[in-house]
């Protein structure tokens, strides 16, 4: 199934959440990834906000598509100092709080339109859809319908302005999806619609629309590590000498393993279109269909051909080859005629993907928006049970893969091989995921041998994206102030993984050299006595009155804060979800008049130095 657009539903309130219930389950039904923000605590809504422009402009600059239950006002105030060229902004629709208009304010033709007239069909309310063609002729012919793609778009407003007035056009038979529209037609009409395959000069824009079947498949073969511009270069002369357009490519194709190969990404992203990869097999059973197989390419890869194969297995049986290979230096091109355009069901392997996502302490606020996006795109989220329940509604049942604790190393591995079989997977972390996380075990893993304890080719050639997440030390020396504020270092006194031994020089080092210090999993229900030892050895270095933080449920509603010194802490205090920071020697705690930050006023900061530059610009 085609991927949808993710969509953020913005809520002005708790007495406007039923509405916005309804919208997702809408959205959800439809098949778009979504997620609910409301102004406030609203319960099971996905991300809270305080201030409502200011968070619509936040979600406008992340070019997220935006549902928001506010008037068009309101949402037009927040949006407007944001706006630059219609062709790159994102949908945003307004939606009535009663229900009952849905309003397209931005990017109709990005998808607002659609979503507009889905919401209005769901809720029996009325679409408000203002784009000229969409009002005169129920279509909007800069955006045709998928599977054809129109030349030249930048271009095309001034003569889409005259069809939108009444002027006569001709109409290319081969145009089907236009036969329902009220257009005025004429034979001899100074404007005409039509459809190409070659490309037509930027200065036919001013009377023609000219649209592309999206019917060509570029089946590619290329040296490893092939530079982009060699084989976009390559493909773009090889279309021309053609008379090929770029817009009617509906496929990059080649051999699974090239899966991995960042140029023909990079190319697939320069036209626009989706990659897809077949095996060796898939490539050989088209033998007997290429012009120019090689006996070479045969005893490299397993087929007599792979820029030919893979084009001419993409179109299938009924399609042909249109052009035949074309060598570069680094890269081969062939060209696959289709007898249809592509749409939503496409041929081959797509790349699967993962991500290692560091979903923060625990409350929305601290995820990033990257983050966010990657969940809200996954076909499954893989994670400790604890972790996935952090996400709240986005980890819907249907994509949830949990795993228990412990079970790290079979974790990683199913995201692996779940990835590299073709879906899009979130492997979720609390903090960051290259903190004490899966990040180091998963890039283990991919640096082993499959007989070796690591993971299939096939999953190696996965794409792979580590997403940072904020770290409960950052969060906890926020919540204090700034204990961070100079140089600090993280040790787990975990002996699990690591021996006492190696964890105690570290203590010492980290002593000696009067770090601010990070404990994680300072203690567990059998291990109570590193904390204590910890203790002692930072004792023969530094005052018994060095602050000491200890920060429990980080971003959570039972988040626990308390501020000790060196001396006075107790490790009966400290639990497996508590984060401890040591202060250096130089670190110091305040009382601020605020008794709602850090522990009933109590703050902590470690000085960087910039006393001196004060002081010295004082006695200036």
């Amino acid at each position: 199934m085609e991927k949808l657009i993710p969509v953020t539903v913005v809520c002005p309130s708790a007495a406007a959440s039923g509405l916005a219930v309804s919208i997702r389950e809408v959205l959800k039904r439809a098949g778009h990834p979504v997620e609910l923000h409301g102004k406030g605590e609203i319960e099971g809504f996905d991300v809270a906000f305080a201030d409502s422009l200011a968070h619509l402009k936040g979600l406008f600059a992340e070019r997220r598509a935006i549902v928001a239950l506010y008037a068009s006002g309101i949402i037009i105030r927040a949006l407007a100092p944001l706006l630059d060229s219609k062709f790159d902004e994102p949908p945003v629709l307004a939606v009535a709080r009663d229900g009952s208009s849905v309003v397209p304010l931005l990017g109709g033709h990005h998808g607002a339109n659609d979503l507009a007239r889905l919401l209005a069909e769901a809720l029996k309310a009325h679409a408000a859809v203002t784009t000229a063609g969409d009002c005169r002729y129920q279509l909007a012919l800069d955006n045709p319908p998928k599977g054809w793609k129109l030349q030249h778009a930048r271009k095309a407003a001034a003569v889409m302005a005259r069809i939108v007035d009444g002027e006569a056009v001709s109409v290319s038979s081969d145009l089907g999806w236009l036969d329902g529209s009220d257009l005025a037609r004429a034979d001899q009409a100074p404007i005409s619609l039509q459809a190409s395959f070659a490309p037509v000069p930027e200065e036919s824009a001013a009377t023609s629309l000219t649209y592309s079947p999206q019917k060509l498949v570029v089946g590619v073969g290329c040296e490893r590590g092939i530079a982009a511009a060699d084989l976009i270069g390559h493909i773009e002369t090889v279309l021309a000498n053609n008379s090929l357009a770029p817009e009617a490519i509906g496929l990059l194709a080649s051999i699974d393993v090239k899966m991995d190969e960042a140029a023909i990404h990079a190319a697939a992203a320069h036209f626009g279109v989706p990659a897809r990869f077949f095996t060796a097999e898939d490539l050989e059973a088209q033998k007997g269909r290429l012009k120019t197989p090689s006996e070479v390419v045969f005893a490299e890869v397993g087929c007599h051909g792979v820029a030919e194969g893979a084009a001419l297995a993409a179109v299938g049986a009924e399609g042909a080859l249109l052009v035949a290979k074309v060598k570069s230096d680094k890269a081969t091109c062939a060209i696959g005629l289709s007898p249809r355009p592509f749409t939503a069901q496409l041929p081959g392997k797509k790349r699967g993907s993962l991500a290692v996502i560091g979903i923060g302490p625990g409350t929305p606020y601290w995820r990033t928006p990257q983050a966010t996006n990657f969940i809200a795109q996954a076909e499954k989220l893989v994670g400790y049970k604890f972790y996935l329940d952090l996400l709240g509604p986005m980890a819907d049942d249907e994509r949830r893969c949990d795993f228990p604790m412990g079970s790290e190393k079979d974790r990683c591995r199913y995201a692996l091989e779940e990835a590299g079989k073709g879906h899009d997977v979130a492997l979720i972390c609390s903090g960051d995921g290259g903190i004490y996380a899966m990040g180091a075990l998963v890039m283990e893993l991919l640096d082993r041998d499959a007989d070796n304890g690591g993971v299939s080719d096939a999953a190696k050639r996965a794409a792979l994206t580590h997403v940072p997440g904020i770290s409960a030390l950052q969060a906890a020396s926020a919540r204090f102030g700034a204990l961070l504020g100079h140089d600090f270092c993280t040790i787990s006194l975990s002996d699990l993984l690591t021996p006492w031994e190696t964890i105690e020089q570290r203590v010492r080092s980290a002593t000696d050299g009067d770090f601010v210090i990070a404990f994680y999993n300072p203690v567990s229900m059998k291990r109570r006595t590193q904390l204590l030892r910890a203790k002692e050895i930072l004792l023969t270095q530094r005052p018994g009155t060095t602050p000491v933080l200890l920060a429990s449920n980080l971003g959570r509603p039972d988040e626990e804060l308390k501020i000790r010194t060196l001396e006075t802490l107790d490790i009966e205090e400290v639990d497996m979800l508590t984060v401890v920071l040591v202060g250096s020697s130089q670190s110091r705690a305040l009382r601020s008049g605020d008794r709602t930050v850090g522990d009933d006023g109590w703050m902590a900061y470690t000085p960087r130095g910039y006393a001196k530059r004060i002081d010295g610009e004082n006695r200036e």
